[in-house]
């Protein structure tokens, strides 16, 4: 992808003035002076900053290069031009690779001679190869900053959580939603009085779009997946930055429908880019490593769930109580026909396209499950560490993973059940153990 990064020269700000005013405001701002002293503060600007040089690396923190963007926007829109240019310039300082951070502060300087009256307000050039790729990134920067700010004046309800989080085991420690529409990835912490919602950063999706079908599609997979394993960044290219968490796609349900892919990851940026335009990846998640980072840091492989929509629906954590007490009786029926070996009522929850690991059909795990319910021996079957999470597009899926343990026992093997609803039934068309 062309990758718009402008020193500022007067070139430079030309393509660069495009600045998104933000906060409800028009972009019709008041022209700071424009006489002669403004002008040659304009050009020194331009001649020492040409070529850019890179100071002495700020510490990179999670969320900081946004939150300073949204200030600058903030002074903008007050008409604090200035200032604007100020924290602008030191933004840029601390974060040369930040495009919309250059482009803040080509479109403040070029208001120094005259009001910006709309989006790349700039002097039309000839047609040329080089002028159609910048029309096209100064386009994706638009949009990335205007993604940036709808999400900050639309933030989540208080307290609220995704509908998909009906209930996470403890084991679970983080969780991650992600809102393709916003250009959105959610962190939560599980916490003893539920999930809490302690970060959220910009994202990038497929060049396509989302809806992953097949291999190279260059679309973004929707659904519910888990963090597999954690990359080291030492082997990987520097495409990919401060390190990946892959996840698990295509996962049982993709498979069901015949969707492949592989390599989906979430991944950070190359040194030379902050950030990427809202949609440029092969299918990945892409965050600026400072905020990839932080996840790498927090969450955990195997027990993080990610669950990636088309748009979130934020609810009240009681919301979903009751869902999650009609499942729970659900599968509390599952458990109580596995531990009385009943095997015709146990096969009945069960969907005769069912599939294991391996593509082991009901057939050959109807035998597995017998062994099981004779290892039993007549003690009661306990689910440990419960989560469910539930999917809903043209189907209604429970994704559901508990600790089997049997009356007695310490230990037992942690399963992981796709359920679907046919009907008023649900029925399993996946298990498998993970652990």
């Amino acid at each position: 992808m062309f990758r718009m990064f402008v020193p500022l020269t007067s070139p430079g700000r030309r393509a660069a003035s495009a600045m998104l005013l933000l906060l409800g405001t028009s972009l019709a701002t008041p022209a700071l002076p424009q006489g002669a002293k403004a002008r040659r503060a304009a050009a020194a600007h331009a001649a020492s900053t040409t070529p850019p040089v890179a100071p002495a690396p700020a510490e990179l923190r999670d969320g900081q290069a946004e939150a300073r963007l949204m200030a600058v926007y903030k002074l903008v829109a007050e008409g604090r031009g200035r200032e604007a240019l100020a924290q602008a310039e030191s933004l840029a300082r601390d974060y040369p690779n930040f495009q919309l951070a250059q482009l803040a502060v080509g479109d403040l300087l070029m208001s120094r001679t005259r009001p910006l009256r709309h989006l790349g307000d700039v002097a039309p050039e000839p047609d040329s190869a080089r002028s159609i790729q910048a029309a096209a990134a100064l386009a994706e920067l638009r949009t990335e900053s205007r993604q940036r700010v709808d999400a900050q004046r639309s933030r989540p309800p208080a307290n609220a959580i995704p509908a998909q989080f009906l209930e996470l085991s403890p084991r679970s420690r983080h969780a991650i939603a992600v809102d393709t529409s916003r250009s959105r990835l959610y962190l939560f912490e599980n916490t003893a009085q539920g999930l809490r919602l302690v970060a959220d950063y910009y994202a990038s999706v497929g060049k396509l779009g989302i809806e992953k079908e097949v291999e190279g599609d260059q679309r973004t997979p929707l659904g519910v997946y888990f963090i597999t394993s954690r990359l080291d960044p030492a082997k990987l290219k520097d495409f990919y930055g401060a390190g990946a968490l892959p996840i698990n796609h295509p996962n049982p349900l993709d498979q069901s429908r015949g969707k492949t892919g592989s390599g989906i990851w979430l991944h950070g940026t190359p040194p030379d880019q902050f950030s990427r335009a809202p949609l440029a990846t092969d299918g990945c998640l892409v965050l600026a490593n400072p905020d990839l980072e932080r996840i790498l840091r927090t969450v955990e492989p195997r027990s993080t769930p990610v669950v990636i929509a088309r748009q979130l629906q934020w609810v009240p954590p009681h919301s979903v109580a009751a869902d999650r007490k009609s499942f729970d009786a659900v599968l509390n029926a599952w458990r109580t026909a596995k531990t009385e070996g009943d095997m015709k009522r146990l096969l009945g929850f069960y969907a005769p396209d069912f599939q294991s690991y391996r593509k082991k059909p009901l057939e050959e795990w109807t035998q597995v499950l017998q062994a099981e319910a004779r290892a039993l021996k007549g003690r009661e079957l306990q689910l440990k560490d419960k989560s469910y999470l539930r999917w809903t597009d043209s189907a209604d899926t429970m994704v559901v993973t508990f600790g089997e343990v049997a009356e007695g026992a310490r230990t037992g093997p942690v399963k992981r059940q796709y359920w679907t609803r046919r009907g008023q039934q649900w029925q399993i068309f996946f298990e498998g153990v993970i652990g």
